[in-house]
């Protein structure tokens, strides 16, 4: 008996000692070595809307819905997301929990007031400028407010750039050369070239390349159900022109992953941007650049 109670006593210390040798082991395991979409991956998506109309978004079809939008992140391991919030902020959930951070979106007239008081709270992170729908270039005056209060915060300026989503967008207006002005005149701030130009992504490299504060966001190349769309076409204008950008501005640290969601699933467009993207870069473009850039409050250190 005596032996026996021994034997049981040896077993349970092999048993605990196998537990926890083991849990330190998966508590220690890197949460990069899978891949962007397995669902263990971290990735931040740079790059959302949250108008949460109820309604079918009208190209790609997705549900503008704050539950379609965490099913999507979750399927993805999506950590983490920027909504680019309009002039008026319509729409506005706070949504911290889940590791989202918005923009303040402004038009032609900054509204200091507003904005900086979200940027006091907490409630906005950064800043956003939609060149092309506000017809006024990114070097105008009338933003120096914006910059004025993105230093003051260290927190980025996004611009759009680019196609417009609109027929009363004016393109000239959208160019991302202009960008490489703001650049020079504010070199302690943080600037993102959302779509990185697209199509006039070329220029949108260079200003990337030439200024050490300005970045990238790859999102919107392509918009509706991505997996849907033609392989050829896939290539063509997602595949090819990251790749070419990524060659060009020759430094992983500049681009970061974005969707535009609701305008493109998360799932499709993460499928084929990591095409375009080194296994060696992707812990950088799918996570790190953008906890970066944003500086996100509340994300694990890994």
């Amino acid at each position: 008996m005596a032996n026996s109670g021994v034997r049981q006593v040896v077993l349970g210390a092999l048993f605990v000692c196998v537990l926890f040798t083991g849990g330190a082991r998966a508590a220690t395991k890197d949460p990069f070595s899978g891949e962007p979409g397995d669902g263990t991956f971290p990735v931040i998506d740079a790059h959302t809307h949250n108008h949460f109309s109820g309604q079918p978004e009208k190209t790609s079809k997705i549900p503008d819905t704050l539950e379609q939008y965490q099913k999507e992140m979750k399927e993805l391991g999506v950590v983490g997301a920027v909504v680019h919030t309009g002039e008026n902020q319509e729409g506005y959930q706070d949504l911290d929990k889940y590791n989202v951070i918005h923009c303040a979106g402004t038009g032609a007239d900054v509204n200091v007031k507003a904005i900086e008081a979200g940027l006091k709270s907490g409630m906005y992170r950064c800043i956003k400028i939609y060149l092309g729908y506000v017809h006024q270039w990114a070097y105008d005056k009338k933003y120096e407010p914006a910059y004025q209060l993105a230093e003051k915060y260290k927190v980025p300026v996004v611009f759009h750039t680019g196609d417009t989503y609109s027929v009363k967008g004016k393109l000239k207006f959208a160019d991302p050369l202009t960008i490489d002005e703001v650049a020079v005149d504010h070199p302690n701030i943080k600037l993102v070239i959302a779509h990185c130009g697209n199509p006039w992504i070329e220029s949108a490299a260079e200003v990337a390349y030439k200024n050490p504060n300005v970045y990238l966001d790859g999102s919107a190349f392509e918009i509706g159900i991505i997996g849907k769309l033609p392989k050829k076409e896939l290539q063509d204008f997602i595949i090819k022109p990251l790749t070419w950008i990524q060659g060009y501005v020759d430094d992983p640290k500049k681009l970061m992953y974005g969707t535009d969601w609701p305008l493109a699933d998360m799932k499709g467009y993460l499928n084929v941007f990591k095409q375009a993207v080194p296994k060696k870069f992707w812990k950088q473009v799918f996570y790190e650049n953008a906890t970066k850039v944003f500086n996100f409050p509340n994300l694990p250190k890994k």
